[in-house]
């Protein structure tokens, strides 16, 4: 098992070849989850956008000559990619990565960019995962695991060590958990130094592993899921963090989709700060309320990765508009004669909507004849706002119903 001493040591190792991200304090989401003060350590500003090159480097350090000649090569979702690729090129290591065939293109393209090897294979981490073990064999290279490995348990740690300088005060610290291998370098640097920190693990309720493994005693294997988590989507915890995680961490969680995509938003919005679907599960978690334990408390919430598909992004935001009643969609029946559209338009922009789209639906609609239907996107204030506009609107006579 990891020691604090192999993450002090890991510290000392990577030296200021890693940025010391900074932890600032944010009142706007202090405010929302009632906690007495929040922290977000901000590891999407990391070179390769995310926590995992800490673990990485660790390992490439501790590389023998004859083992550095021979190169490396891992499995990963994205991050632990980026990390090794990056830093092995930096190091003057070959390095050959294999990703599922559904990571995101930004990944994907950035660990090429590094100078790795890039190798799609498979719909999931694990099927990465054993072509990644098939290829080691059949070219001899070091094989790094993104989590199941104590060099890189030790140096994902050093998140722990610099949280200790930074929050000092802390009562908690809520981490993302994938294959545990974050999760169990922090809350060992954290619980062997002060014991009454807790530490909450968060976890995407499609593929939630961990939390499963511990509820059942044992490393248990869960069928395959899809989330926009997918840094932390993996199906079966490594045996090193399974063992960490029941020793140090405190209680694990799980937040659903519209949770994290909603996280997401909110902090691109509110913090101005973008994260991945796996870096946005903690504040997923606190806002639902899913920690009560938080509140009244002194929180450091861990963003460990901004690496995130700009399409996605979008889908996210459009999304989070029609939940928050800032987009709207709706279908308004009325007399098809000339001047109505006007009059349509002229109601809403007097009630201050704007209009995004607007389609004029005579053949496939299901009015009557001598009726139109009339679909019309709008960008307005809320759900209230919408609420004041189709009374508004229904005052003509004309049938407004809203689209879902």
């Amino acid at each position: 098992m990891v020691t604090l001493q192999d993450i002090e040591a890991a510290q000392q190792r990577i030296g200021e070849a890693i940025h010391r991200s900074p932890c600032p304090r944010s009142e706007q989401f202090k405010d929302i989850t009632q906690c007495a003060a929040l922290y977000c350590k901000m590891e999407n500003l990391q070179r390769t956008g995310a926590f995992k090159e800490r673990g990485a480097l660790n390992t490439l350090l501790s590389l023998t000559p004859e083992e550095r000649a021979r190169g490396v090569i891992a499995a990963s979702a994205g991050n632990h990619a980026q990390g090794l690729a990056y830093h092995a090129g930096r190091q003057g290591i070959s390095s050959t990565i294999v990703m599922p065939e559904r990571t995101p293109i930004i990944k994907a393209s950035r660990t090429r960019a590094y100078g790795a090897q890039v190798v799609l294979h498979g719909s999931n981490f694990d099927e990465a995962y054993a072509e990644a073990l098939r290829l080691q064999e059949r070219d001899g290279r070091v094989f790094i695991h993104p989590f199941n490995d104590p060099r890189v348990i030790a140096g994902q740690g050093t998140i722990g060590l610099e949280l200790l300088e930074q929050c000092p005060h802390m009562d908690m610290v809520v981490v993302p958990i994938g294959g545990g291998g974050l999760i169990s370098g922090v809350a060992c640097a954290l619980k062997e130094t002060n014991p009454r920190i807790k530490i909450i693990g968060v976890q995407a309720s499609a593929i939630a592993s961990m939390k499963a493994s511990v509820d059942a005693g044992q490393v248990t294997e869960l069928p395959a899921g899809t989330t926009i988590a997918d840094g932390i989507a993996v199906r079966r915890p490594g045996d090193y963090t399974f063992e960490m995680i029941r020793r140090y961490v405190d209680d694990i969680v799980t937040v659903d989709e519209e949770e994290i995509a909603n996280a997401i938003l909110l902090l691109l919005e509110r913090e101005k700060t973008v994260t991945e679907g796996a870096g946005a599960v903690g504040l997923a978690a606190l806002i639902n309320g899913k920690i009560p334990s938080a509140r009244g408390r002194k929180v450091v919430l861990l963003l460990s990765g901004g690496n995130i598909d700009v399409n996605l992004v979008s889908r996210i935001i459009e999304r989070g508009l029609v939940k928050d009643g800032r987009l709207v969609r709706l279908v308004v029946r009325m007399p098809d004669r000339p001047g109505m559209l006007a009059r349509l338009t002229a109601g809403i922009a007097q009630q201050g909507a704007n209009v995004v789209e607007i389609y004029h639906n005579r053949a496939f609609s299901r009015t009557g004849l001598g009726e139109v239907a009339v679909e019309v996107t709008l960008e307005t204030r809320g759900r209230g706002h919408i609420e004041e506009l189709m009374a508004s609107l229904g005052q003509n006579g004309w049938q407004v119903a809203e689209e879902t």
